[in-house]
């Protein structure tokens, strides 16, 4: 049976770019950076007590090691404590980020990272 979600695989084109958005901009660290040939994989995850991290991985060579793979993006949705702190953030630095929306378990708006991949970002209703 599964226990948790280890980790994420993201497919970039510019993994060093990739590294650039998520560390300053999206405020994660790099827990690895490992190669093997041509292969390389970059493991990051938020600082802070994440168990999840996100792989990136080199789109191009992903797709000659294993062709048919689907390499799309996958729709994903993290939490933060300052939403429109993180917004300012991504604004400051000409992202593409959406309107922060009101939804049932909090605020949340969309963002793109440098190779428009579109993310969401929520703000969780604090329980009392």
């Amino acid at each position: 049976m599964i226990a948790r979600v280890g980790q994420i695989m993201l497919y970039v084109n510019n993994q060093d770019e990739a590294v650039q958005f998520w560390t300053e901009i999206a405020g994660f660290k790099v827990k690895a950076d490992e190669g093997n040939g041509e292969m390389r994989w970059i493991e990051i995850m938020p600082d802070g007590a994440a168990e999840t991290s996100i792989v990136l991985h080199n789109r191009e060579a992903v797709a000659q090691l294993s062709p048919g793979l689907n390499l799309d993006t996958p729709s994903l949705m993290f939490f933060t404590e300052d939403l429109e702190q993180f917004r300012q953030k991504l604004t400051e630095n000409h992202l593409i980020v959406g309107e922060i929306v009101d939804m049932p378990g909090g605020r949340v708006f969309n963002f793109a990272d440098y190779e428009a991949n579109y993310f969401a970002v929520m703000e969780q209703k604090k329980t009392q």
